[in-house]
């Protein structure tokens, strides 16, 4: 099996146009960031909860209306804009129960907002100013930049934004480090565990033309994952509907669902597999390329496990002794493995401002790229 390219990079960047137009864009490993992002990666969960119950309610409704900077921003992040110091969590809390009104409505919390919109926003309580530390600054590895994108390549481990018993991912420490940017915004999102290429808008002209280009299908998001068993079949169209819903404890958690579940199509292509007899059952692993077709929550790994083939190091959807074989190196020859192995390597998606078609590339960090290494040496491909 023809081994998938780019799974290890080199610090170099490539920011001119090919012949064909295209863009190309790729960077050295993200293990290679300061000892702060470590730090960062050491954060304890968020006990803002306490400071934020103390504090004073707000004494009224107020009214918003989004303006010409609130357009095509998502309600949640326009409430959080507006609300400094309540919890995400609480935000979600009063958006669900109808607190939160646009234009007279309920609305959802990743409704897109319009120009014009008006956003009734209830007495909701605000935490002092120092009541929670201020997200530190922080930098991630650069893939692509100019004046309206950043597009990083994100460490697993890393919530993309604060909230959830986070106190701040990606976007709070950028703006830490960014204090003169007036504008950064998450295009798309990640999984805290998942690594890999992450889009910010600098501009808000640039989040709208993002938006629009992910809802119409024109970008082409390719991710590497490696599962449990050997795949014997060749590339495979995953098209199960997707139902996200909240566990008894409150976790967010997707689930197959003919009935209730939204069209989900993703594309697998089998990469490189390794026979290794030591993991029971299972038999070897498998490297797989998966293409998004539709961006559902948790979709590439709620397809693979349907598929019989879940996610190295998934703790929500994966095999857990397997999972805990691997973290502990119980497996002979391999040394212990104790992350989720999804990486985001790919992404091709035209230029918000000059409709050029960007590829972009993100190597697999040095744990990924390291234990495949050992994966090759001791488990030979069948």
């Amino acid at each position: 099996m023809r081994r998938l390219q780019r799974l290890s990079g080199h610090a170099d960047y490539r920011g001119g146009p090919e012949r064909d137009g295209t863009i190309h864009s790729k960077i050295g490993n993200p293990t290679q960031v300061t000892a702060r992002i470590a730090n960062f990666l050491s954060i304890q969960p968020d006990n803002s909860t306490s400071d934020y119950m103390h504090a004073e309610p707000s004494a009224q409704v107020r009214l918003l209306r989004a303006g010409e900077s609130g357009e095509g921003q998502r309600l949640d992040n326009f409430l959080a804009r507006h609300l400094k110091g309540v919890p995400r969590s609480h935000i979600y809390r009063i958006v669900r129960s109808g607190e939160v009104r646009v234009n007279g409505a309920r609305a959802a919390a990743d409704r897109k907002l319009l120009a014009g919109d008006l956003v009734r926003i209830p007495p909701v309580r605000t935490a002092q100013a120092d009541a929670a530390p201020a997200a530190p600054a922080l930098e991630f590895p650069v893939v692509f930049e100019d004046d309206h994108l950043l597009a990083i390549n994100k460490p697993d481990g890393v919530a993309v934004h604060g909230g959830s018993g986070v106190r701040f991912g990606v976007i709070e420490a950028l703006r830490a480090a960014r204090p003169a940017a007036k504008f950064l915004e998450l295009v798309h999102r990640l999984d805290r565990d998942t690594s890999g290429l992450l889009l910010i808008a600098k501009k808000r002209s640039a989040l709208t033309a993002l938006h629009a280009a992910l809802r119409d299908r024109r970008a082409d998001k390719r991710y590497l994952a490696l599962v449990a068993g050997l795949w014997e079949r060749g590339p495979v169209l995953a098209d199960a509907p997707l139902f996200k819903y909240l566990t008894a404890s409150g976790e967010r958690r997707v689930r197959v669902d003919a009935q209730q579940g939204q069209e989900s199509r993703t594309q697998f292509r089998p990469q490189e597999r390794f026979a290794c007899p030591a993991l029971g059952r299972w038999g070897g692993l498998t490297l797989m390329q998966a293409r998004l077709l539709t961006g559902r929550t948790h979709q590439i790994r709620v397809h693979l496990a349907h598929l019989g083939h879940p996610i190295v190091g998934d703790d929500k959807y994966g095999d857990e002794a397997l999972n805990l074989a691997l973290a502990r190196g119980q497996v002979p020859g391999l040394p212990p493995f104790r992350r989720m192995f999804l990486h985001a390597a790919e992404l091709a998606i035209d230029h918000p401002a000059t409709g050029q078609r960007l590829a972009l590339h993100a190597p697999l960090p040095d744990d990924c790229t390291r234990w495949l290494h050992e994966l090759r040496a001791q488990c030979p491909q069948p």
